[in-house]
């Protein structure tokens, strides 16, 4: 798990007085978290669909925005909202030496934005050498943000 070898690393480097401060999401139910990421505003979407620009600008390729659409949905196995771009039709992207075609329908995988408890989520701190958890959410229980010494 990233989030793991992230705090862990992040530990690796704080001295024995040291703590720290960190906001996660928490589980909510799927029909919420798809909302927000499929917001009526399209700026999720926006924001996903830029990859494609990045990825032209990097590697001299010809993504065309508008043969892409935004797909995200919830992974409850794997607790993470999970962001794609779908080929609204049979693509071809080329770039200097190479190409590759995409057939109607198939997806890149572009994010996993995970959820967490809020036991899971200090269980994780501890395991990563941070204990002593204070944390704090909203009145729904939508967002925690946790203070956490260095053991």
């Amino acid at each position: 798990m990233q989030a793991a070898q992230f705090l862990s690393r992040l530990r690796s480097q704080c001295g024995a007085d040291s703590a720290l401060l960190i906001g996660v999401d928490l589980v909510k139910a799927p029909e919420i978290l798809e909302a927000a990421y499929n917001d009526p505003l399209g700026i999720t979407s926006a924001f996903n669909l830029n990859v494609l620009n990045h990825t032209n600008m990097l590697l001299d390729s010809n993504f065309s925005i508008s043969d892409w659409q935004h797909v995200a949905f919830f992974n409850t196995e794997q607790s993470c909202v999970e962001m794609h771009l779908e080929a609204r039709r049979p693509v071809m992207v080329q770039w200097p030496g190479g190409e590759r075609a995409f057939a109607q329908g198939e997806r890149i995988h572009t994010e996993n934005s995970y959820k967490y408890t809020r036991h899971g989520f200090t269980e994780l701190l501890a395991s990563c050498g941070f204990g002593d958890a204070v944390c704090w959410s909203d009145d729904a229980q939508r967002f925690l943000v946790c203070y956490a010494r260095a053991i």
